[in-house]
């Protein structure tokens, strides 16, 4: 019986550490949903008035109803959309009745309608606060001459448009625009993979409890 000890005590270790592994991941995807159902709870509340201060990790997320006008001049951020193709993001200037000046986020248009007359004026809009992460090592830089951005960011934006560094997404907006169609904030692009995690741990655990009873057997036939 020596000669199985050391096989059997590898096996039922590194099995154990395998399903330790597993059980931890599942426990994050318990964490991860919490997470995201809190979000999706922020997002839906009640609207509020801009904050007088920003505070991005408080106030991410926060549903906010803004009564004033949209600018004419806007900026197009390079998308691509589900089931739309490539497009362009729309970030205008809006200013509030009280005179606050914040980047607005009014959606998605179809790429090849760029040079296309957009709505400006007065506006009633439902959205929400966002500071959004769109820029990696691989982003290309912007081409501010031919107005062509990359990736929403919000200090060189705020500059461009003469507004604070705030970005509200538009939820909906009245008068609607034809031409532009709302993308929301939501959290279809937080990613939640705890549980393809979990079975992948769980799977080579019992690899490699196969294996160990594939290296037990050829020890009883004496082929190792």
């Amino acid at each position: 019986m020596k000669r199985y000890a050391a096989p059997l005590l590898i096996g039922l270790v590194g099995a154990g550490i395998l399903a330790w592994l597993g059980t931890w991941q599942m426990q994050r995807l318990g964490w991860k949903k919490d997470i995201l159902a809190e979000i999706e709870s922020t997002i839906s509340g009640d609207p509020q008035p801009l904050p007088g201060t920003i505070a991005p990790t408080e106030q991410r997320y926060r549903p906010v109803s803004l009564t004033g006008a949209i600018e004419d001049k806007a900026l197009f951020v390079l998308v691509s959309a589900k089931l739309k193709g490539a497009g362009w993001r729309v970030i205008s200037a809006f200013e509030t009745e009280d005179g606050r000046r914040v980047l607005l986020d009014r959606g998605f248009l179809p790429v090849d309608e760029k040079t296309a007359p957009l709505y400006s004026g007065p506006a009633r809009l439902l959205g929400n606060l966002h500071w959004p992460d769109d820029r990696n090592s691989s982003t290309p830089a912007n081409d501010l001459e031919k107005n062509t951005w990359f990736a929403r960011d919000l200090g060189p934006m705020a500059d461009a448009l003469r507004t604070e560094p705030l970005l509200v997404v538009a939820r909906a907006m009245d008068p609607a625009d034809a031409r532009v169609d709302p993308m929301p904030v939501d959290t279809s692009g937080i990613p939640n993979d705890h549980l393809q995690y979990a079975i992948t741990w769980y799977a080579l655990g019992l690899v490699w409890l196969l294996m160990t009873g594939v290296w037990m057997r050829r020890i009883a036939k004496g082929t190792d």
